[in-house]
């Protein structure tokens, strides 16, 4: 029972609930940035390619016709599918760009971080002894 009272501690701790909240969100965000690269942002760059789906473009390794879907050319062998590689890369750096954003608002709606005063320095024994010279001086 001990293992359940520790696993119980581990679990309920902040940052590990603050972890979970934030792996659920970042993949709900992620598929909203996944829609708008696939559906908004990817048709017009296909356009401008040839018409096709850009997620479909690929070069055939085993001697596969061009003209095949991407799944048919995968299930005849192997393909080089750089367009799924571009689309995916696109959609890593749309994401990446707007976390960073939402960080940048973050810390800047918390305001600047409180600074810290140095710890004032100790004070030389020599300039102690000079103030006890000093003061047994104003002594009558």
């Amino acid at each position: 029972m001990a293992m359940m009272e520790e696993f119980k501690k581990f679990a309920m701790r902040g940052n590990v609930v603050d972890l979970a909240v934030g792996v659920i969100i970042g993949g709900a965000f992620g598929k909203i940035v996944d829609s708008l690269v696939q559906d908004i942002i990817m048709p017009p760059i296909g356009k401008l390619f040839g018409g096709l789906d850009f997620a479909s473009y690929y070069i055939p390794l085993n001697g596969q016709a061009y003209n095949l879907p991407l799944a048919e050319a995968k299930k005849a062998g192997a393909v080089l599918a750089y367009g799924n590689f571009l689309t995916i890369l696109l959609n890593f750096i749309l994401l990446a760009f707007v976390i960073f954003q939402m960080v940048k608002i973050i810390n800047r709606l918390r305001g600047p971080a409180p600074e810290e005063k140095p710890a004032p320095l100790a004070t030389p024994e020599d300039i102690i002894l000079l103030r006890e010279i000093r003061d047994s001086l104003k002594r009558p």
